[in-house]
């Protein structure tokens, strides 16, 4: 063997060892490594701890030890991703982003967020369907790399929740004043001094005053009713969603069949409204832009990402996990996408898109453009029932969404990232009191005194962090872990798949890049707090720092005991078994 060859063999055995011992981190875990090694500094062991990864396999063992009822089927998981994508975008959002940003064209901007959501739902989909555990884009950041990057995600989702609802209940108060209004011909209208936050915001230039109202009471309660029936139980929570959602579907359908025969082709023209100057407003280039760039329109394409990972937050409470999560995932995408294109469509060709500007309630200007070019029309029995499905559809997304969040907090009190008084599961109704109560409480006060444009500007492009971290969760496992079960795998085979989440990666990092610069500053500053946090509390109280041992013998019931010795005497498990989550057979699955 010659020189040359003999130095090719070596490259290639070293990278076949790296590879091997990257491999190594996911498919063999030594619980010993958790624990400072002998001759180890501080600085070292406490670097090394914010990289260690919860094994997939403890993820299952932790899944079968649930306390939490299972209790959704697919249908409800279906409308649980319903629940938090339908809701202020359609009934107050599609309107805004047609008066002010892409006119009758705000269609496209739709069709352009299904395609980023799409690669998103993939993504969660496959993930979902190896890992049914509740924390969502948190458990899988734990899972592929590690406890400080799953801590990041777990603390963005917390503000993403929490600001998203708190937004929802301000816009559900101004539907329910609404709804009262037209109900009655404009003869009951309720006080704003308790139906209007306390504070008021103008962001240029910032100032915040009291706005002379006291609270929003209106807001406040619909929120803790929220929390109270998330607490009364998951199977409660579902037959309220699955109410609430059918009655926004119904209405929303009724809207679309009622004026399909009554829209102006004039409303359609032009399609795409010329350009003002400023690339915000209308033009070709603004069909991308009019979604991404201005932060109202944001809220739109986050509720969307929301809506994904919201199915998955319930994954404990899934009844077949593996086979439901990714059937809740992509059926809420579809149907979702569907009812957004022809909503906006028979919206601004009932009503031209000028007509929009500055109206909470699109789909009522709709209704009366239509009345006023057919004076024998009366619709006014439809103004009442668009208010009736908008109610509804907030209440759904505020459900939602508390929901998300209390079970992003249990995870993190299960990990120790978090005080356990949030890992506690109410012996009656068999979901995470705690967690829950403080939540809605924080929402609701949030939602009491802070104004809707305050909130809005609040919401993070950070639901997009969440997703880069899933779609490269995706990849590393495909690499690192070939041999998990995957009930449902990105279509395209071994590689061609991993196209899918590369694609959704870029296009994450690019909806970041055109975001308000001001948003991101918000980002920043919340991710700061959490760290501080993460370092003076989470990394200390993590279950893998106080008790590594411990913890991997709570699996032990549902693990294999085949360990072996290794020369230097630690325990190392090796992973080759295959929970009752990932039976075969998904009816053979213990409830």
């Amino acid at each position: 063997m010659d020189e040359k060859t003999e130095k090719t063999n070596v490259v290639e055995k070293q990278k076949e060892t790296f590879f091997e011992s990257v491999t190594a981190r996911y498919t063999k875990v030594d619980p010993q490594s958790y624990l400072q090694r002998e001759g180890e500094t501080k600085n070292r062991y406490w670097l090394r701890r914010l990289g260690q990864i919860k094994p997939v396999e403890l993820l299952w063992g932790d899944a079968e030890n649930s306390e939490l009822k299972r209790a959704l089927s697919a249908f409800q998981l279906v409308f649980v991703g319903i629940g938090a994508i339908i809701g202020t975008g359609i009934f107050v959002l599609s309107g805004l982003a047609a008066a002010n940003n892409a006119g009758p064209a705000v269609t496209l901007s739709f069709v352009i967020a299904a395609i980023a959501a799409a690669f998103a739902a993939l993504s969660y989909s496959e993930m979902a369907s190896m890992i049914p555990v509740a924390g969502s884009a948190y458990t899988y950041a734990y899972a592929t790399m590690g406890e400080f990057v799953a801590w990041t995600i777990g603390w963005d989702l917390i503000l993403e929740y929490m600001v998203g609802a708190a937004t929802v209940g301000v816009g559900w108060s101004g539907y329910f004043v609404k709804f009262f209004e037209v109900a009655s011909g404009g003869k009951i209208k309720l006080s704003s001094d308790w139906t209007e936050p306390t504070i008021k915001w103008v962001e240029v230039p910032a100032e915040m005053s009291l706005s002379g109202a006291y609270l929003n009471v209106p807001g406040f309660c619909i929120i803790m009713l929220i929390t109270l029936i998330l607490v009364i139980g998951i199977r409660q929570s579902a037959m309220f969603n699955t109410i609430v959602v059918t009655i926004k579907l119904v209405v929303i359908l009724i809207f679309i069949f009622a004026l399909s025969g009554f829209l102006d082709p004039a409303n359609f023209s032009p399609y795409i409204p010329e350009n003002t100057g400023d690339w915000h407003f209308f033009g070709v280039i603004y069909i991308y832009t009019c979604i991404y760039k201005r932060t109202y329109i944001l809220i739109v394409i986050i509720n969307s990402y929301i809506g994904f990972d919201a199915v998955t937050t319930a994954a404990l409470e899934a009844k077949r996990p593996q086979r439901d999560l990714p059937i809740g995932i992509l059926g809420s995408l579809v149907i979702s996408t569907v009812l957004y294109l022809a909503f906006c469509t028979i919206m601004t060709g009932a009503a031209n898109y000028t007509e929009f500007k500055g109206s909470p309630v699109p789909a009522s200007v709709a209704v009366e453009a239509v009345m006023r070019r057919y004076t024998d029309k009366n619709f006014a029995w439809l103004n009442i029932l668009v208010a009736i499905g908008a109610v509804c559809g907030l209440t759904s997304v505020l459900l939602i969404n508390l929901l998300g969040q209390s079970r992003v907090f249990y995870a993190m009190a299960q990990d120790g990232l978090l005080p356990p008084m949030f890992a506690k599961i109410h012996p009656r109704f068999k979901t995470p009191h705690l967690a829950t109560i403080t939540v809605g409480t924080i929402t609701a006060i949030m939602a009491a005194i802070l104004p809707v444009d305050f909130l809005g500007n609040m919401t993070s492009v950070g639901t997009l962090l969440a997703f880069f971290i899933v779609h490269l969760g995706v990849i590393v496992l495909r690499f690192t872990r070939p041999d998990i079960e995957r009930r449902f795998k990105i279509p395209g085979g071994k590689y061609f798949s991993l196209i899918f989440p590369i694609l959704g990666m870029c296009i994450s990092v690019a909806l970041i890049a055109v975001a308000e610069v001001t948003t991101i500053w918000r980002l920043f500053v919340w991710m700061f707090i959490g760290w501080i946090l993460y370092f003076a509390y989470g990394i200390r109280h993590s279950r893998f720092h106080r008790d590594p041992i411990g913890r991997f013998k709570e699996g032990e019931r549902h693990l294999p005991a085949n360990t072996e010795q290794d020369d230097t005497g630690y325990q190392v498990q090796e992973y080759d078994y295959v929970p009752e989550t990932h039976q075969a057979d998904p009816n053979t699955h213990r409830i």
